[in-house]
């Protein structure tokens, strides 16, 4: 199984990944490329999933641009670890909720591995991290699939500015937080991205979904 790892140094315009995963999603689905697992950050960005409400912009000076990707309203930035990919679920299992589920896993893991514990939910989908009665998202999923190749990805608050998320309903909900690893446990996060992407390829090689 060839998957293509794509690393981005600087931070990448929003319109300008969405177009590059659209383009080898389409490829995929002709057998002209492989799978693809891209890590990046983002220019500073609002963007809203298929489900996402008017009433969730809070500060209507902000542009919000509208995806395709499933889920509703969130905010990119520099300091946010972004994972996007292109994966065939043709050569493994057409279930949709089980790749949610090694997603779910792939960030458990690596987050754990920096002492850290988080947990899904299922009717809020995301990774969150409690502290105490506090409940806060610590990642964010969301996800396409088309012709049964699955695209557009996830991110996760490393050490991001948590106060751009004031001026939305983050993801939709309004009763939890937004917060960071770095703000949870302050260290070194510098190589997380290559134990978040060795833990991807491991579950998708096991094929644990």
């Amino acid at each position: 199984m060839n998957i293509e790892i794509k690393k981005s140094k600087n931070p990448i315009k929003y319109k300008y990944a969405i177009d590059l995963m659209e383009k080898h999603q389409l490829n995929l689905s002709q057998n002209k490329t492989t799978d693809l697992i891209w890590i990046l950050e983002h220019e500073e960005v609002y963007t809203g999933g298929k489900n996402y409400k008017e009433n969730e912009i809070l500060d209507k000076s902000i542009n919000v641009v509208e995806t395709n990707r499933g889920g509703k309203i969130t905010y990119h930035g520099p300091g946010q670890l972004i994972c996007y990919f292109v994966i065939d679920l043709k050569k493994r299992k057409k279930d949709i909720r089980k790749f949610i589920s090694l997603i779910e896993k792939t960030i458990i893991d690596t987050i754990k591995s920096y002492g850290i514990e988080t947990f899904p939910d299922k009717k809020n989908i995301g990774i969150w991290h409690q502290d105490n009665l506090e409940i806060n998202k610590i990642a964010a999923i969301g996800v396409r699939v088309s012709k049964w190749i699955a695209y557009h990805g996830f991110s996760i608050n490393v050490d991001n500015d948590l106060e751009k998320y004031k001026a939305i309903v983050p993801c939709g909900i309004n009763d939890r937080g937004i917060t960071s690893l770095k703000k949870i446990k302050d260290q070194n996060y510098k190589k997380f991205d290559d134990e978040l992407v060795k833990n991807f390829i491991l579950n998708l090689k096991n094929q644990v979904f």
